[in-house]
């Protein structure tokens, strides 16, 4: 299939706390003397992707990317992506075109979950099913529970798109000079370089008991492994890499919580508007802070 050259790609699932609105500030960050020349850019949190898409199509000086995620079946896809893009849209070209034709749908998206969560079919199975999950369930929500089973029910979506060929293919070109890790955020750090930035987007800490949306995969993202984290970028910061973070703002909830005032209080901190869809009251979505820190 012949791809516009004028196209770009962007990221190929929904994800919670996706970071598409917020380029423009993470844009402002980024250091123009670093950009210049070639340099490695690394994820460590690659989640769906947002702004790995933007900075390979904006910086032609990228000249090595790093993605990692704890999450197994995210990584899987965007390996599946890079290798075994054509086999994946031939399932997905199919299962999109069953699914439109059904008037009841239920016991078809049931099916494929159930298959999902066995995890007993090929790589290239497995992440079709997470991408036709993803396009069909309640609000792109990606949701696991301690058994690591995905338990978010079907969306109303009445002609979702599953199989966005031409996004799949600009994806594939991209991921073509991607490193794809699946592990701990810091099993990152032999990949820096003199020239690297690195960019973090870890689960979010929870505001309140209902904002919890970070079950991406069975291992807790709670407030030590937020500090393990800060430490991490100590060690960056000290090593001479550029780095920048993003994580919710405490304080939209009480004034006074200074968590990551505090664990970040010698480095630049920015409160930036971002809007959140996913909440179970309506009334509750709209604008809200969130962090962007950086060590420059």
């Amino acid at each position: 299939m012949n791809i516009k050259k004028n196209k770009k790609a962007k990221p190929f699932i929904k994800w919670a706390g996706g970071k598409t609105q917020l380029i423009e500030e993470i844009d402002k960050m980024i250091p123009q003397k670093l950009t210049s020349c070639n340099f490695t850019y690394i994820e460590p949190f690659i989640g769906g992707g947002a702004v790995l898409f933007y900075m390979l199509n904006q910086y032609p000086h990228i000249e090595k990317a790093i993605i990692n995620d704890i999450n197994k079946d995210v990584i899987n896809a965007y390996k599946v992506l890079k290798f075994n893009v054509n086999s994946l849209v031939e399932y997905l070209k199919e299962w999109e075109k069953e699914y439109h034709q059904l008037k009841e749908r239920k016991e078809y998206y049931y099916q494929k979950r159930e298959l999902y969560n066995l995890r007993k079919s090929d790589n290239v199975t497995q992440a079709a099913l997470f991408i036709f999950l993803n396009k069909t369930c309640f609000n792109g929500l990606y949701r696991v529970n301690k058994k690591n089973e995905f338990n978010v029910p079907i969306g109303n979506y009445k002609k979702p798109v599953v199989c966005n060929e031409e996004n799949f293919l600009l994806v594939h070109e991209l991921l073509q000079k991607v490193e794809i890790l699946n592990g701990d955020f810091e099993n990152t750090l032999p990949w820096a370089n003199t020239n690297t930035l690195f960019y973090f987007d870890p689960p979010y800490k929870p505001i309140n008991k209902t904002s919890n949306f970070n079950a991406y995969s069975q291992h807790s993202f709670n407030d030590r492994e937020q500090k393990r984290l800060a430490n991490f970028c100590d060690t960056l910061n000290a090593l001479g890499h550029k780095w920048i973070l993003s994580n919710s703002d405490v304080k939209n909830i009480k004034e006074e919580n200074n968590f990551f005032d505090d664990l970040f209080e010698k480095y630049n901190i920015n409160r930036v508007l971002a809007k959140r869809n996913i909440n179970s009251n309506a009334k509750k979505r709209g604008y809200i802070k969130e962090l962007l820190i950086s060590n420059y």
